[in-house]
């Protein structure tokens, strides 16, 4: 039930247009004013199974950004607020703190303390080893866009590379579509009941995470650490049942304690770019706890310079996944080959 769970959230075609976007900038007093503004219809082409469902969606959505520095540069202060209105899915009506935070800096070290996000990873069809940041997943099925993290950060760059510390207090749950909401599985996805933690602490655990990086020649490559609450949810069948056909009408995601080590890397060769991620993930609580999974991403980037005699790039990206769903189960993502195309303006003035 649950592989094909995922696997209906992101089966629907449809197509999003933004539009009327507006991008503001404005400096005063040495702090900096910029973010957007801007509209967004999502069109599905194909009838709703659920009659609750749309086929046309409108959203508003608002970021204002904040930035003021001082002492040289060496101090300062980051906000960046998000907030979306949804015509008719009421979970994605919702609100973060992006950025809220200080960063300062003391000889070999930065320091940044408050409300933040961190990208880790290479690959383009899935992001194993970006684990610090919850997934916004109602924003965009993609899995791209983040919630805020409250996190100490401590990072230093030296000649041996360099090494980023994390202290990671508070959990944040997944976002899902509501039962309105498209796309998403057939089965509602329940968001406001309790989610499942089997173990004490639940939202008020503390996380840690280390990542080391470095270069040589034509490599990259980054090691990865994280101890604490897993960001992927599994799924657990509460007592709701249809009366007709005996199938759970809503499930609640649970949560559970991980350590997991990964691996990133990137090796660039002309027009060629090969990228691997991978993770070796332990469960630390649960009815499987002591369990091990493996997963890796891989492939390449052919990249067109100047396609046409112009200014514009044309990238074929091809990526093999891989998963011994000892613990991840429910992905889609384990023994299959992703294609892709990216097409690059490279417009300076757009």
């Amino acid at each position: 039930m649950n592989s094909h769970l995922q696997a209906t959230a992101t089966s629907s075609c449809y197509i999003f247009l933004a539009f009327a976007a507006a991008i503001f900038s404005h400096t005063a007093y040495g702090a900096e004013f910029s973010g957007y503004v801007g509209g967004q219809t999502r069109n599905f082409f194909e009838t709703p199974l659920d009659p609750q469902q749309h086929s046309n969606y409108l959203s508003a959505v608002a970021e204002p950004e904040f930035f003021h520095d001082w002492d040289n540069g060496d101090q300062n202060v980051e906000v960046k607020l998000f907030y979306r209105k949804d015509q008719y899915d009421e979970n994605r009506t919702h609100g973060d703190i992006r950025e809220l935070s200080w960063t300062g800096v003391f000889e070999d070290w930065e320091v940044r303390a408050g409300v933040s996000k961190v990208y880790w990873g290479v690959t383009e069809t899935q992001h194993l080893v970006d684990i610090v940041n919850q997934t916004d997943l109602v924003e965009n099925v993609d899995a791209e866009d983040k919630l805020g993290q409250t996190m100490l950060r401590a990072s230093t760059e030296r000649d041996w590379g360099t090494l980023d510390l994390f202290i990671l207090p508070g959990f944040r749950e997944r976002t899902f579509a509501g039962p309105e909401g498209r796309p998403r599985p057939n089965i509602i996805i329940d968001t406001d009941s309790d989610a499942f933690y089997d173990f004490s602490r639940g939202k008020d655990h503390v996380d840690y995470a280390a990542r080391y990086s470095h270069y040589i020649d034509e490599w990259e490559f980054g090691l990865t650490a994280f101890d604490g609450v897993s960001r992927e949810p599994t799924f657990f069948t509460p007592t709701a049942f249809d009366a007709s056909t005996g199938a759970p009408t809503v499930i609640v995601p649970g949560y559970s304690l991980i350590t997991q080590i990964g691996l990133d890397g990137q090796a660039f060769f002309g027009d060629w770019t090969w990228k691997l991620e991978a993770t070796n993930t332990r469960l630390r609580s649960g009815d499987n706890s002591g369990k091990n999974s493996l997963r890796a991403t891989g492939g390449f980037e052919y990249t067109l310079v100047g396609i046409l005699d112009s200014v514009m790039d044309l990238g074929f990206v091809v990526e093999y996944h891989y998963s011994d769903k000892r613990i991840y189960a429910q992905t889609i993502f384990d023994n299959d080959l992703a294609t892709a195309l990216r097409f690059v303006l490279n417009d300076a003035q757009s």
